[in-house]
């Protein structure tokens, strides 16, 4: 091999160390539909995960939403009790309201009227149209029989009211024939007989017009057709009902 024929050699393979490699551009352009692909599929597989996190909280969420709309209801059953109290007082016993709007219209005061209930009050919190039932002294029999159960036995007295309501109201429920154990102690599933009026009718108590389970316990009753709101059965002492007499209390009455 000649001289030139060897410097020749040596240019040539020189040069095509040195020229890079030129990589095929067709393996750099990458695909926009399978990564937009991608992309889907990981937020539907997020979105899945997110419901199925919201199923398992669902129940505990609309229980919570549940407790409080009864604990509000009975807040406002407790004030309209205490201001049919304040109206039966001020008549001394002799004249009972009719309607809630007895109640929202107050009390005579000098030239004024004292008011005895707030309008927010005067709403079932619990009830389609918020109309409270209103029940009449001669259906609190089964109500009173289940304050009494709650209270080991014994059905406080009714002190806070004048002695010729509290003597009626004892009559009538001496009167009314709770034999059956169910009239008293039935399921939460269960609703009372009995209908109430919403208007133009006597009452010395209300009720929800809701015949719900209960999440919240009322006198241990869990069914909101059987929470009757009257200043009654609230007294350190005992009230004779049938065959029973004894020193109750008419404390604790919110249970869970």
């Amino acid at each position: 091999m000649t001289m030139m024929e060897t410097i020749k050699k040596f240019r040539i393979s020189d040069c095509r160390s040195r020229i890079p490699f030129l990589k095929n551009p067709k393996s750099e352009i990458r695909n926009p539909k399978s990564e937009s692909g991608m992309a889907l599929i990981s937020i539907m597989a997020m979105m899945t995960l997110f419901s199925i996190a919201l199923l398992a909280v669902a129940p505990s969420i609309q229980q919570s939403v549940q407790r409080e709309k009864e604990l509000e209801q009975i807040r406002r059953g407790e004030e309209v009790a205490e201001a049919i109290r304040r109206y039966v007082v001020y008549y001394q016993g002799t004249k009972l309201p009719n309607s809630i709007d007895d109640l929202l219209e107050g009390l005579p005061q000098g030239t004024k009227k004292v008011q005895i209930l707030r309008e927010s009050a005067a709403i079932d919190p619990l009830s389609e149209d918020g109309e409270w039932r209103l029940v009449p002294m001669n259906k609190l029999a089964s109500f009173a029989r289940r304050v009494q159960n709650y209270n080991n036995g014994l059905l406080p007295t009714s002190d806070n009211v004048p002695q010729t309501i509290s003597n009626q109201v004892g009559a009538f429920i001496t009167n009314t024939n709770l034999d059956s154990e169910d009239d008293t102690t039935g399921g939460a599933d269960e609703t009372d007989e009995d209908s109430f009026d919403t208007t133009d009718t006597p009452f010395i108590g209300v009720v929800s017009q809701s015949q719900s389970k209960s999440v919240v316990a009322y006198y241990g009753i869990e069914n909101h057709s059987k929470w009757i709101f009257t200043p009654l059965f609230r007294g350190a002492g005992a009230a004779r009902v049938g065959n029973g007499i004894g020193n109750g209390s008419g404390g604790g009455r919110t249970g869970r």
